[in-house]
This record gives structure tokens, sequence and C-alpha cells, in this order.
């Protein structure tokens, strides 16, 4: 850690479902006085005493009350840490003190973020404050979108390796998937539904693929909202709830990485429902669901341990050359992957910050131009992904 910041990573949310979550996670994999320095924050003290309790953490592990009511709490917060870990959402109505912040301390920070419409006034609000102090911003480190993100960087990688060229056209498609939404996720959902329907101009930064591209605009794209027979993998394909992101990041990546995808990249992504035509009514039954929407459950409720233990998802990516020579490869995770998965693949994110402090340029970051490759080994080794070349 820096001189002048004593606190390493710190998980700002940590008494909510997910935060302990990564709290459970942090604590069995790496300690409480091991090699990474962590602690946890949030706005109770007697509720951080509790969930250190709880999970039986070392008294001397550090609490730190921030409310994110408190502007002057969360820039304390900002100035003490290296590397903020936040799941407190959602973050279009609790995040954007935090953010600005972190660009202005030099705090490198990891969130949950599925919300592009609010990542898209982050960018401009705070993009270039982030890139002067060196604070590394990186939004959607779970679920959304870090399976994707680095699954179409490592396909791209393993076609430079085997054709010297990259993938300007590359599908993603969702093969498996077990797991159930929390309440924060829903809420999120429902935040920024309600955000969109107040100001119609926000409309365009969910249906823009380009949307967290500011002065890029690629070649038109796959629609993907609706169903469709994938003659590529011989099975009907149906629209992706998380693609709206997770598209979005793709594209960002690609952008500040130099177009190593190439300019003229196109991307989409969906579920796989199978051939035939139980195939196709699964896919327009898939197209027409609406439980998210209308989903009670409130924040702070979540699967239970048991459906997080017994959660997967399988996701191929299929690419091809400009020449048509095609590669595939999948990216494969071992617990469900909103909570169980995610809770790991953030803080694996976050230790890829702090292991690499003062070493990349700062800015509003997406998992694959930060972390890329670092990161890609850091899940295969500590939390139970897997990434593959798998043959056409």
């Amino acid at each position: 850690m820096s001189k002048e910041k004593e606190l390493g990573i710190v998980v700002y949310g940590a008494t909510g479902y997910t935060g302990k979550l990564v709290t459970e996670y942090l604590n069995s994999q790496y300690g409480t006085n091991g090699t990474v320095p962590w602690a946890l924050a949030g706005r109770s003290q007697e509720k951080l005493e509790a969930v250190r309790d709880d999970l039986g953490l070392a008294h001397e592990l550090s609490l730190v009350v921030a409310d994110a009511g408190d502007p002057a709490s969360i820039t304390e917060l900002a100035e003490r840490a290296e590397v903020i870990l936040t799941t407190v959402g959602p973050y279009q109505l609790y995040g954007h003190d935090l953010v600005a912040a972190c660009a202005s301390a030099g705090t490198d920070y990891v969130d949950l973020c599925g919300e592009p419409t609010w990542m898209k006034e982050m960018i401009g609000q705070h993009g270039e404050t982030a890139a002067a102090s060196g604070a590394r911003i990186v939004f959607s480190c779970g679920f959304d979108s870090i399976p994707f993100d680095l699954g179409v960087l490592f396909l791209q990688q393993a076609s430079m390796e085997a054709h010297g060229t990259p993938l300007p056209r590359v599908r993603g498609r969702v093969r498996g998937m077990k797991g159930t939404w929390s309440g924060g996720t829903l809420a999120s959902f429902k935040a920024t539904m309600a955000a969109a329907a107040k100001d119609p101009s926000l409309v365009e930064a969910l249906i823009n693929p380009f949307a967290l591209t500011p002065g890029f605009t690629g070649p038109e794209q796959p629609d993907g909202m609706y169903p469709v027979y994938d003659e590529v993998i011989d099975s009907w394909v149906a629209p992706f709830i998380m693609a709206t992101i997770n598209t979005k990041n793709i594209h960002r990546s690609n952008l500040l990485l130099n177009h190593l995808y190439g300019s003229d990249f196109a991307y989409d992504e969906m579920m796989v429902t199978g051939p035939g035509e139980q195939g196709e009514a699964m896919a327009k039954a898939v197209a027409s669901d609406k439980s998210m929407a209308n989903d009670p459950t409130p924040p702070g409720e979540g699967p239970s341990r048991e459906e997080r233990e017994n959660g997967f998802y399988d996701i191929l990516f299929v690419g091809h050359t400009a020449g048509g020579e095609e590669i595939r490869a999948s990216v494969k995770g071992d617990m469900d992957p909103g909570y169980g998965s995610t809770s790991k693949m953030i803080s694996e994110a976050a230790i890829t910050l702090l292991a690499s402090r003062g070493t990349a340029p700062g800015g509003i970051l997406t998992p694959a131009a930060a972390l890329g490759t670092s990161l890609i080994g850091r899940l295969q080794e500590n939390a139970g992904l897997t990434f593959e070349v798998e043959d056409s």
C-alpha cells in the first residue's frame, strides 16, 4: 500500500446481501491477515460489527462507517483506500459521489453496475479526472460483464495466435445458465426503466451499442432483439437480457484497446434454446418473458446458499476472421452467475487492481481493458471459471 492510503481493498456495502458474499469469499480465500489487505465499510457501525462477528472475522479487521447520503464520509473513504469494491446499488441512485471521490483521489474502483445510462454520464463527468489522477474506475465486474468482456478478449487473442488476425464478427451464445435474481439486481433494472420513462433521451443510451464509445460509432450491429435460427451453431436463439449492457462494454473495450478487434467489429449476444420446433417455441417464450419487470423481490434478498452452489453458466463465443476461418471458445462458471460467481469475480477484479497499482494509466475502463489476461488467470486459479478454446 502507498504511504498516503492506510487501507487496501475496502468492501463498501458489506452489510448487504452481495457485500456479505464478497466478505465471505475474501475471508475464505485470503483470510484477514494474509497477503491481501482488506476492510469493510457501510452505513452502520453496529451492522458492520454484526457481519464481522457472524462470519467469525478477526476483530482487528478495519470497519469504516460511510454513507452515500453523507458526501464527506464518501470522500474520506476514497482518500483512505487503495481500491474501493462497492456493491451499493442502484448505482445511479447511490454511486455518483463515490465515483467522483475515487476519480479525484486516485483510488481504484470496481462495482457491479449494469446501468448504461449512468455509466455514460460518469464517463462524461469523471473520465478526464480519473485519467489525470491515475484512478482506474472499472464498472461491471460481475456476471455483467466479466465473462463476456473477457471471453471476447480471450477469443480474439486465440485468433491472433492461430491466424494472426482479429475477428471482425463474434457471436456470444449463452448455452446454459442456472441462477435467480436478487432484489438488488431488480432494483437496478427498475431504476433504469424509471429514469428512461422520465427522460426519453436516455432511451438512446439503452438501445445504442456504441453508447459508451464517445467519438466512435462502428458498423451496424446485429439486432439480437428477436428469436432467430442461428445457422452457425444450428440452433434457435433468443434475446438475452444482459446483452444490453454487455455489448456496450465490449465495444468500449475495443475502443480502449485501440481497436484490437478492428474498427469494423460486430458482436451480438443471445441465449441458445435448441433446434427444431421445441427450440423455436422456447426462443419465443424467452423473448416474451416479462417476469423480471414484475418480480416483487426487495433489495437485500437473493438466492439461498444451496441455489448459489447448484448454479452454473456456460457461454460459447464463435468468431470468424475476414477470410472465413472460424474459432470457438467458452467461458464457464461453477456457481450461480449473479451472486455465487459474481462475488468471486468482483473480489478477484479488486485484487488484480491492488496488485497492479501505479502500473497502468487511469480512466473509466472495462474489465478487459483494465485487467485483461491477469484477471483471466486469477479467475481460473481461484474463482471457479474456465476459459477454453473449443473445436469448431
